[in-house]
């Protein structure tokens, strides 16, 4: 059987479109790790910044901003639900709350069932909490500020996307929600508590 061969110039059409395939590949493969890798420095950057807002204006450090704005939004929270929302200990989440009540921010009270111990702000912790959540939806809108208004709109529903998938369950959906302002993304909107009940509907 006689063996056929392309024409010469067909062999450097093939090849050079196996270059171009290889190359576009490699394109894509590296704008897609470059896009990674500036999504993990804007997270870092917002991360640092809130941080610091969030202690200067809690003046306590560390986990305390965000038990301020837990137990605000859930108040007869106990100190077991609290540990499990910040991340911390319980024994961490026990000397926590003994700073805050020294400072007069935070109070033991009844739990929700009547018989525990649960946790809710006093009127000073409460004005506390709502300098945390201003200050931090101030760093945020600084930084959305240096987009183009149809920018921030593109922006919303590929933030909701990323965040419901990264909800695997309750837990940690309160953990992502720990420093949120549930005035401006109430429950019934919000991706992390959407994904969450659906994970629960599905077990």
């Amino acid at each position: 059987m006689k063996q056929r061969h392309l024409p010469q110039a067909s062999v450097y059409y093939y090849s050079f479109t196996l270059v171009l395939c290889v190359h576009h590949a490699y394109n894509i493969r590296m704008d897609n790790e470059r896009t990674a890798n500036l999504l993990g420095a804007l997270a870092l950057a917002l991360s640092d910044r809130m941080t610091e807002e969030a202690e200067t204006r809690a003046e306590h450090g560390a986990a305390a901003p965000a038990a301020l704005v837990s137990v605000g939004a859930d108040p007869g929270l106990s100190v077991g639900a609290l540990a499990q929302i910040i991340g911390i200990t319980h024994s961490a989440t026990v000397r926590l709350v003994d700073r805050l009540a020294g400072d007069g921010l935070m109070e033991r009270c009844a739990g929700v069932d009547g018989r525990s111990v649960g946790l809710r702000l006093t009127r000073r912790g409460a004005a506390r909490r709502r300098a945390i959540l201003n200050g931090r939806q101030q760093v945020l809108s600084q930084a959305l500020a240096t987009l183009p208004e149809d920018g921030r709109a593109a922006l919303t529903p590929l933030i909701e996307t990323l965040l419901g998938a990264m909800t695997a369950d309750r837990r940690q959906a309160d953990h992502i929600c720990r420093l949120c302002d549930e005035d401006v993304c109430p429950e019934a909107i919000c991706p992390v508590e959407c994904a969450a009940l659906r994970v629960e509907a599905a077990s």
